[in-house]
């Protein structure tokens, strides 16, 4: 059985960094229809899917709330997703999950259509 275990949450002051890691387990992203993503959910508010790697890992995509601030990656040899959250804001604060989706189009509905998904880690930023 697959597991995703996130780390790297905490508290930070607006305007800081961390780097969320999602560390897979008995997978290796090498399915060219699979998809590789992070999603958030703040306290009482919908999903909001933050970045995703599709197409074998060759294409990303970002929420527009985020683009130029956070950056998805994939370290193979480690099975390790990250996510770069540079210039955090306080509405960036929310649960942060990594999730596998097989399902067509998963690039746009890995959040809610999943085969695989972590326990999540939380991140807070003060203003």
């Amino acid at each position: 059985q697959v597991q995703l275990v996130e780390s790297g949450g905490g508290s930070v002051q607006a305007g800081g960094s961390l780097r969320l890691s999602c560390a897979a387990s008995r997978y290796t992203y090498s399915r060219y229809s699979d998809c590789m993503g992070w999603f958030r959910q703040p306290p009482g508010k919908e999903r909001e899917r933050v970045a995703v790697l599709y197409n074998g890992g060759g294409s990303t995509a970002y929420a527009d709330s985020v683009k130029g601030r956070f950056t998805i990656s994939l370290d193979n040899a480690k099975n390790t997703l990250y996510l770069q959250m540079n210039s955090l804001k306080p509405e960036d604060s929310a649960m942060y999950y990594c999730a596998i989706s097989r399902v067509p189009a998963c690039a746009s509905r890995y959040d809610k259509l999943y085969n695989y998904c972590g326990q999540g880690t939380q991140v807070t930023v003060s203003s």
